[in-house]
């Protein structure tokens, strides 16, 4: 299974809704809630999902090689190579 890391924000509901389907799913997942992390981790962190998407946007998922940005189950599902 591809390594999976979600960037997120504590009080978005896409982003809570991406961290429930993922659980769901049984997939493990890292995730960093980009807004409770301090000034400096939490500009990096945008730095690198700017970096990845050329803009900031959450959630943002990394599967493997592969970068999607919002909750998008189909997207998410194909990258996993989970059956709907």
């Amino acid at each position: 299974m591809e390594e999976c890391k979600l960037y997120s924000l504590s009080t978005c509901s896409h982003c809570k809704s991406c961290k429930r389907f993922l659980g769901e799913c049984g997939i493990e997942f890292e995730f960093t809630d980009v807004d409770l992390l301090p000034a400096e981790e939490r500009n990096d962190a945008i730095e690198e999902i700017k970096r990845l998407t050329d803009r900031c946007a959450f959630p943002t998922i990394v599967i493997g090689n592969r970068v999607i940005v919002g909750f998008k189950e189909e997207e998410i599902r194909e990258a996993l190579g989970i059956n709907p």
